[in-house]
């Protein structure tokens, strides 16, 4: 069995790209000549429906603006073995695209990236290139990922992923929540380089730097704070003490030379910034077990699906 004995599915979340999406469709039927190609309308108030349906493409329609509620949307509609998601704007190569599958399906992997490498300097704005940086290096902290490119939009799926992947995102923290996903289930990643040109003209970047920035940091610190509560609030914890300390040693070192403690309503906050550290690491180890249980659950999940090489999905 080979990985075009499979059923593919392209999945192309995409907002007014009338610009780009028909070479999108046309490239990838090019590329994955027996897959399904889907496109997932987000509201467009520009001619992508009808682009998208004259190349030939599944066209469906998601309500809710925001890519998150898009790819849940397509995870949960579209029933295949292998998933290719790419985004609309024809800034991705569809001809490395095959060998994003056969990495997948020979490696037996849950999810292969396309980690980009720029060809054009306008292609990667600089911003985004500090930040995916920034925010990579983060969760490689937090999480142990050994993902490089952490927001790429061109990723590859196997069905176990797609159908365990508990999304909650809305917009474009999608792509750090599908990460932290595999690294918590401890799945099989790898990740292959692919070039990354600019938009076509008339096709206008969605992403805006520090708004969907600070919303990606925010996701971070939540996936943080439910799949690993006990380093959050430990940190929380520790950071009180630290004050207490700070507030409380000029109280005892008047004690030791006099004897007596005249600043009683700064010994009763430290007391009292004591109790709550001590407080947010208990709470840490009790939310520690949830998650613990709550990764088991989703770890039966994943494994109730077929791995990629053990043959058709059923």
């Amino acid at each position: 069995m080979t990985a075009t004995d499979l059923e593919i599915a392209v999945l192309v979340p995409c907002f007014n790209e009338a610009a780009a999406i028909g070479k999108v469709v046309a490239d990838f039927r090019a590329a994955l000549p027996t897959a399904k190609i889907y496109v997932y309308d987000n509201n467009s108030t520009d001619d992508t429906i009808e682009v998208a349906t004259a190349a030939g493409a599944v066209v469906h329609r998601e309500d809710r603006r925001g890519k998150g509620n898009v790819v849940r949307r397509m995870f949960q509609d579209i029933e295949a073995d292998i998933y290719v998601m790419v985004d609309g704007d024809d800034t991705y190569d569809a001809a490395v695209a095959p060998q994003l599958v056969d990495k997948l399906f020979d490696d037996n992997l849950d999810m292969v990236v396309g980690r980009r490498v720029e060809t054009h300097q306008a292609a990667y704005r600089a911003g985004h290139r500090l930040g995916n940086a920034v925010l990579t290096g983060l969760v490689r902290w937090l999480f142990g990922a050994k993902i490089v490119d952490m927001l790429s939009g061109y990723r590859v799926f196997s069905r176990r992923f797609v159908k365990s992947f508990p999304s909650f995102s809305r917009e474009f923290e999608i792509e750090t929540e599908l990460t932290v996903h595999a690294m918590q289930m401890r799945m099989p990643v790898a990740e292959i380089d692919t070039n990354y040109k600019e938009r076509p003209p008339g096709s206008t970047s969605k992403l805006r730097t520090f708004r969907d920035g600070w919303r990606i940091l925010l996701t971070i610190t939540n996936l943080m704070r439910n799949e690993r509560p006990l380093l959050f609030f430990s940190l929380i914890g520790f950071l009180i003490a630290v004050v207490a300390v700070i507030l409380g040693v000029p109280v005892f070192l008047e004690f030791l030379d006099t004897h007596l403690v005249r600043r009683f309503p700064t010994a009763i906050l430290c007391t009292g910034l004591v109790v709550i550290s001590f407080l947010c690491i208990a709470t840490g180890l009790i939310l520690d077990l949830v998650s613990h249980v709550r990764r088991e659950s989703k770890r039966l999940a994943y494994l109730s699906y077929p791995a990629p090489r053990t043959g058709l999905r059923r």
